[in-house]
């Protein structure tokens, strides 16, 4: 995830960016996307913005390894790591985000911690994405959607793809066909006043093609199993809330 945000904010020109990892081929694979790349994180910590993307289990030991003053700020992306845990250990405004993949390509969605969000993290996000601010006990399930959701869409793209090969399209032509309709779909929704299940409508014509597999997904599971992924991936995100609130 930290090296999504470093290559989207890279492509908006604008920023002096800084990348820091103790793994050489880490640092080698963001330098082309990167002002400087170090291993040392007092050099990292000099920045007016720093961003903290590592696991939630470690996290703590990061963020206590680097000297912040109160007119810095530290984002954190650890799933399940709330502010409170970690502003004893900085003197920093301490923002936490929960970013996607599609930072990479300026396409995120984010949530941010309303209660501690700063107009220099507002303008990092509005490089590389969409993001609304929330309320920080929101996060568990912001996690889900936007944090966990990029998995759960490439999984249903890739059953339309399929669906797509066996019927004949060579893999590649599926595969662009069902990405480009699912990033259709999805401007679509942004951009229109319309309900979700009036855009629906609005395709299905009467005795068409599209009702008709409309009707199957209707009489299907398919929307409760999608519930199901986002529940379990907001439970595990209170889980590791608890184990980082223990420690």
């Amino acid at each position: 995830m930290g090296s999504a945000l470093l290559k989207g904010l890279s492509k908006a020109g604008s920023h002096t960016l800084t990348a820091c990892d103790l793994d050489p081929d880490a640092l080698e694979s963001v330098a082309e996307y990167s002002s400087t790349t170090t291993s040392d994180p007092a050099v990292a910590a000099e920045a007016d913005v720093v961003i903290v993307a590592v696991k939630p289990d470690i996290v703590m030991h990061v963020v206590d390894d680097i000297d912040l003053s109160a007119d810095q700020t530290l984002v954190t992306l650890a799933a399940g790591v709330s502010t409170d845990v970690i502003e004893p250990h900085t003197d920093a405004t301490v923002v936490r985000i929960m970013p996607n993949l599609a930072a990479e390509t300026g396409n995120m969605a984010a949530a941010v911690t309303q209660h501690s969000v700063t107009d220099d993290v507002r303008e990092l996000l509005d490089d590389v994405g969409e993001f609304v601010e929330i309320d920080e006990q929101q996060m568990d399930i912001a996690t889900a959607v936007n944090g966990s959701g990029p998995a759960f869409v490439f999984y249903l793209l890739n059953a339309m793809k399929q669906a797509g090969v066996e019927g004949g399209l060579d893999d590649d032509e599926a595969k662009t066909l069902a990405a480009q309709t699912f990033k259709g779909a999805a401007e679509t929704v942004l951009q229109s006043d319309q309900s979700i299940d009036d855009l629906i409508d609005a395709v299905c014509s009467p005795n068409g093609t599209t009702i008709e597999g409309m009707e199957v997904l209707w009489d299907s599971n398919a929307d409760e199993a999608v519930v199901d992924a986002v529940s379990a991936a907001e439970r595990r995100s209170k889980e590791l809330a608890m184990e980082s609130e223990d420690e």
